[in-house]
């Protein structure tokens, strides 16, 4: 049995049933309706679109407090008093998270935080591998784990395009005229997530169902990566074509396991409906 238990934040969008199997933690970001703001994961992502059509307004986000943590390392202190909390955390640049989970664990044994450098199915990805990990060598040191840790988080990659672009322009993200622009010429930008940021590196042209095939193939040659595991992310909206297509490439492209991770309120909230991408492991580190 492992020396550790895992820790996310719910905007790693870790799916239930992996969390059930390895028994991960997960503490919660915070999305804001106006002046209400909830627990990312405690409501559907429909009810941003729905609050987006009815105000015109995005739902905003916010990482976890320190409060939150505090909560948290309570709560897994008094379940598994001799287990080391390891805190896989959403990518540092983004967000307060990890900073709030450091001051929390201050005074407190047995708490580490590692700062994946990847968010949503990426980070889910290199969570649920480590858990492998810890479960298949049960004698891993918490050097073990962290080495590990960053292995993982180096050669994890990570493209995401956004679902709607005026989720981006009503967050300020891209101008209305690079919106316009987007939409008469049917561009659709590739985030993709580098050193911890998420940057727009290309643009492929036409509807989503034309441009999945190309963007699979690309993505697998360009980063290198290995046929063990490929994680497909998406946000409630993609259409059973998109999602049918998908798979068929990654099965023709020989990938062993293939996972589909739905994004929940945090990334909903910045790609809006339709959302689409795909995660995997390079062969070497980047």
């Amino acid at each position: 049995m492992s020396n550790f238990i895992l820790l996310a934040e719910t905007g790693s969008d870790i799916p239930v049933d992996i969390a059930k199997r390895y028994g991960i933690y997960t503490v919660p970001m915070h999305v804001a309706f106006g002046d209400k703001t909830v627990d990312d994961g405690t409501f559907p992502p429909e009810d941003i679109y729905r609050y987006f059509e009815q105000t015109g307004d995005l739902t905003k986000t916010s990482g976890c407090t320190v409060g939150d943590f505090e909560h948290i390392f309570d709560k897994i202190q008094q379940a598994h008093p001799d287990k080391h909390i390891l805190h896989l955390a959403y990518s540092a640049v983004t967000t307060c998270s990890y900073q709030s989970a450091v001051i929390a664990a201050e005074g407190r044994n047995g708490i580490t935080s590692f700062d994946t450098k990847h968010v949503s199915a990426g980070q889910s990805l290199v969570i649920m591998k480590l858990a492998q990990y810890l479960q298949e060598h049960p004698e891993a040191t918490l050097e073990d784990a962290l080495a590990k840790a960053e292995e993982l988080s180096q050669k994890c990659r990570m493209g995401f395009f956004p679902g709607d672009l005026a989720y981006l322009r009503a967050g300020g993200r891209v101008s209305n005229a690079a919106y316009l622009g987007a939409k008469i010429l049917s561009l659709n930008p590739l985030i993709e997530l580098r050193d911890g940021h998420l940057k727009a590196t290309k643009k492929y042209r036409g509807k989503m169902e034309k441009v999945v095939t190309k963007f699979i193939l690309d993505f697998v040659e360009q980063n290198h990566l290995n046929r063990e595991t490929m994680a497909f992310v998406y946000s409630k909206g993609l259409s059973d074509t998109i999602r049918n297509e998908a798979n068929s490439i990654a099965k023709q492209l020989g990938f062993k396991e293939i996972f589909w991770i739905q994004t929940g309120g945090v990334v909903t909230t910045h790609c809006g409906p339709g959302g689409f991408g795909m995660c995997g492991f390079a062969e070497e580190r980047g």
